[in-house]
């Protein structure tokens, strides 16, 4: 396709991820249409080629494709109901990039449905580092021939883009990936805890551990001889975690499986993250 035949993409969410991942969708071509509740946050696509709105009608009335980077589902619904789905054409495309239940994804796909809109669920993992190299893992869930159609647009900031099943797969399994990553921390705190014990200094070990086989995204996030404001730093993305932790538990419960011993140990390991890395940056 040449920039003159790629769908027109709304953008709403220009946070952490979602600025990153907009001004990657701009670059590759794509005439990017932008809105925001408050109209200042536009002013970081200063220097893209955009189009700024200053009602949600408009953009969605400019835009085939509408991709939503915000933090709720809540917040996806009331993004529908509150003049989006109004001014989208028949045929048009909301795609939800955050991270929910797959039964909230159900019900926006049902709203949409009832405007003759598609929806995808199509959460990514990579935190802003992977949306800013264009590397983030999309999940998605939805009609296959809708994901086929959008599957160019998620490769401008994505390395792999893989399509799970129907409406909610890409939440569950964003959900899975991010509750063994919590897991996985519990695993690194008990290591160092191993180490210390055993007179090994903890900061080193990890630091070889990264690039051993016994690494892991976990501990690769895990900050080492950090100069910033630790715990600054990890205000939001703790808040992340008890979130996502949160929603899987419902999730899980909504599903009739029993998951409280891998809940447990993933809330074992979002919890000890604070700790683990003051103890790897004395």
């Amino acid at each position: 396709m040449t920039s003159a035949t790629l769908p027109s993409v709304g953008f709403i969410g220009l946070g952490d991820q979602g600025l990153p991942m907009a001004i990657a969708i701009a670059e590759a071509g794509y005439p990017l249409h932008a809105w925001a509740r408050r109209a200042g946050s536009l002013d970081a696509l200063a220097g893209v080629h955009h189009v700024r709105h200053g009602d949600m009608a408009s953009l969605a009335a400019a835009s085939e494709i509408v991709c939503l980077c915000v933090s709720t589902d809540e917040d996806v619904m009331a993004l529908l109901t509150g003049g989006l789905l109004a001014g989208l054409r028949p045929g048009s495309v909301v795609v939800n990039h955050g991270t929910g239940t797959p039964s909230a994804a159900v019900a926006c796909a049902e709203a949409c449905a009832v405007a003759g809109v598609e929806f995808l669920d199509a959460p990514v993992s990579g935190a802003r580092v992977g949306a800013e190299a264009r590397t983030l893992t999309t999940m998605v869930g939805g009609p296959v021939a809708v994901a086929q159609r959008c599957e160019a647009l998620f490769r401008t900031f994505s390395a792999h883009v893989v399509h799970l099943g129907g409406h909610g797969a890409g939440e569950i399994a964003k959900l899975f990936n991010n509750t063994l990553m919590m897991m996985n921390q519990a695993n690194v705190a008990e290591i160092v805890d191993l180490a210390r014990l055993a007179g090994v200094e903890p900061t080193g070990l990890v630091e070889v551990i990264k690039q051993g086989s016994g690494s892991s995204r976990a501990l690769e996030l895990i900050p080492v001889h950090s100069a910033v404001n630790l715990e600054a730093a990890l205000e939001r993305p703790m808040a992340a975690l008890r979130i996502d932790l949160e929603l899987f538990d419902a999730t899980m419960q909504e599903l009739h499986v029993d998951a409280e011993t891998v809940t447990a140990r993933a809330a074992l390991g979002a919890g000890r993250v604070p700790e683990l890395v003051r103890t790897l940056n004395p």
